[in-house]
Order: C-alpha cells, then sequence, then structure tokens
C-alpha cells in the first residue's frame, strides 16, 4: 500500500487497518488519522510517536496494560491477537516446555506485581531465552525506568507492524 492510498482512506478504514499497531489501542490511530497527509510511512510513525510521548505516566501505563503477558492466559486460552500471535510465536513463546511456562507464569507474576503493568518487549526482535533474561533483568528496575523501557519497546512493535502493513502490499506486487 503506498502512501497515497494510505491517505485516501477513510476515518472508519484508517483505524481498521492500523487500530492494533499499537496493542489494542485503536484510539492512536484515531487520534492520528487527522495529520493527513501523511508524507510516508515514517511521517505516520512519528504521529504515533509523538501522541505517546504526550501522554501522562498514567496514560503510558494504559497503553502498557493493552499488552498481553508473554505466554500468559491469552496465549493459553487462543485469545491473543493476530499480531501478537505471531509475534509471541516467531519468538518462541508459543512452544514453551512445561518448566519455561511455569517460570514466565511465576516471572510474568511479580513483574506485573511489581510494575502495575505486563511485561512488554519486542517478541520479533528476541527470541525466548532473550526474553525470558530480560524479564528478570528488569525486574530490578525502578518504575519510571521501567515503563519507559516498555514504552520503547511499544515503539519498537508498533514500527513493525507498521511495516508488516505497508510494506508487506508493496512485496506483494512486485
Amino acid at each position: 500500500m503506498d502512501i497515497r492510498a494510505v491517505n485516501a482512506l477513510t476515518y472508519e478504514e484508517f483505524v481498521e487497518l492500523f487500530g492494533n499497531v499499537v496493542e489494542k489501542c485503536p484510539i492512536i490511530s484515531a487520534a492520528i488519522w487527522s495529520n493527513r497527509p501523511f508524507k510516508d510511512l515514517t511521517d505516520i510513525e512519528a504521529h504515533i510517536t509523538e501522541f505517546i510521548d504526550s501522554l501522562s505516566d498514567s496514560g503510558k501505563e494504559g497503553i502498557l496494560r493493552c499488552h498481553p503477558d508473554l505466554a500468559g492466559r491469552d496465549l493459553q486460552s487462543g485469545t491473543l491477537t493476530r499480531e501478537s500471535r505471531e509475534e509471541q510465536g516467531q519468538a518462541g513463546m508459543t512452544a514453551l516446555d512445561s518448566a519455561e511456562i511455569l517460570l514466565m507464569h511465576r516471572l510474568n507474576s511479580e513483574y506485573r506485581e511489581r510494575f502495575g503493568f505486563p511485561f512488554v518487549i519486542c517478541a520479533r526482535l528476541n527470541n525466548k531465552a532473550d526474553i525470558m533474561r530480560r524479564l528478570s533483568e528488569r525486574l530490578e528496575n525502578d518504575c519510571a525506568a521501567e515503563r519507559e523501557l516498555a514504552i520503547e519497546e511499544v515503539k519498537k512493535i508498533c514500527s513493525l507492524r507498521l511495516h508488516n502493513i505497508v510494506l508487506s502490499d508493496i512485496q506483494t506486487k512486485l
């Protein structure tokens, strides 16, 4: 999909297409739609980043709370978004053995109890060993530092999802 096609989308079409680039936060796509016409994909990403950065700490934590636990209840029950299911699968989080599942459950619980939101990491840029190691390490952070780290991970996820939407369409036409 080229930028002209993106700019031609109606509000509803835009929110439908880009509504999950930030997990379960279609309000972000809704908020940036009025910035059309976008110059390019980088411009869309910049508007999303600007929106996220302008939020209060509680607003940022709200974004983080929309994310599922890695290898958690939503994965087990099949209620993950398509994007999260693919990303967790790519990182190996859908193929954990019973000991790894127990470890992830314990670490996710400790993390959520400590920070009040789920652990967020860009699964597509990590494998299961990296994810478990980083989850353990990040439990040592203070809340402010962890919130900012998690928001940076949200931005990485968003960027990859944006590229997947726009570039995948371009690549199918080549």
